[in-house]
């Protein structure tokens, strides 16, 4: 196997590679934005597909956020107070305040330029974004009914620390609504602190199948994403490398290599 492909096909390369998104590419990406692409998870399709209804200004982003409402759905978030932290570009922020109806939804994000975007691009009664820490939420106890968390957590520097400011601002009875990824070697410490957790389990299932065939249908968004922001310089090297990404992540996920996990707490 060329070099080239090791390289590629190596975990350790694509962690060194998230950590350097996250440090200063994430940011410079949201300054490129425009108005409509506001999703970036991996995405998620079953088998058969979903018949969720979209609206047709959703529909070129359906596998993003079929993650969000499957993730969100786990408990009824209607008339409830939310706080989505790690809410990125805001997507799964807008079309949950639309469809699911809370009576109030905060999005929280790190990214300055992020939030930024989101209080220009979602501008809907009820919803709003904030900058924060997800290590040190920036809420009173017990503020919210419900948080969500989506392929997020896997960047902060301390998941027991997340999962303490979580069941903090979380009401008694309220709901922790969480999905990400994590690979093999990671899976037994993760699943150690969650089971540390200051809030009782109620479900959880492996969606690694289903986020595999999401990742499919977002490939050719995320190529399109290329040929409309990126300099013709970096174009080439994009192109080649996304395809690439996607078929390794791809078969990470079916292989085992990555786990992509759901999960649903409750806060006695």
């Amino acid at each position: 196997m060329p070099l080239k492909d090791r390289v590629l096909q190596s975990p350790l390369y694509w962690k060194l590679v998230d950590q350097k998104l996250q440090k200063w590419a994430y940011p410079l990406v949201t300054r490129r934005l425009g108005a409509d692409d506001v999703f970036l998870n991996f995405g998620y399709e079953e088998d058969p597909p979903m018949s969720l209804q979209l609206v047709v200004s959703d529909e070129p982003n359906r596998g993003s956020i079929q993650l969000y409402h499957r993730t969100a759905t786990q408990a009824d978030i209607r008339g409830k107070r939310v706080l989505e932290v790690g809410c990125g570009h805001g997507g799964g922020a807008s079309y949950l305040m639309r469809t699911l109806h809370p009576a109030s939804y905060t999005g929280m994000d790190l990214n300055s330029t992020g939030v930024a975007f989101c209080q220009k691009r979602h501008r809907l009664p009820g919803l709003d974004f904030v900058r924060g820490d997800a290590q040190n939420l920036p809420f009173p106890d017990q503020s919210f009914d419900a948080v969500v968390n989506i392929e997020s957590s896997t960047y902060y520097p301390s998941l027991p620390r997340f999962l303490a400011e979580v069941a903090r601002v979380l009401r008694p009875g309220g709901h922790f609504l969480y999905a990400d990824v994590q690979p093999h070697n990671g899976v037994a410490a993760w699943e150690a602190m969650l089971a540390d957790a200051p809030m009782r389990m109620v479900s959880h299932r492996d969606i690694s199948a289903e986020v595999r065939r999401g990742l499919e249908k977002n490939s050719q968004q995320w190529m399109g994403m290329i040929d409309r922001y990126l300099p013709a310089l970096l174009q080439r090297f994009a192109r080649d490398l996304v395809p690439r990404w996607v078929s390794v992540a791809r078969r990470d996920l079916e292989s085992g290599i990555l786990s992509y996990r759901m999960y649903c707490f409750v806060k006695e």
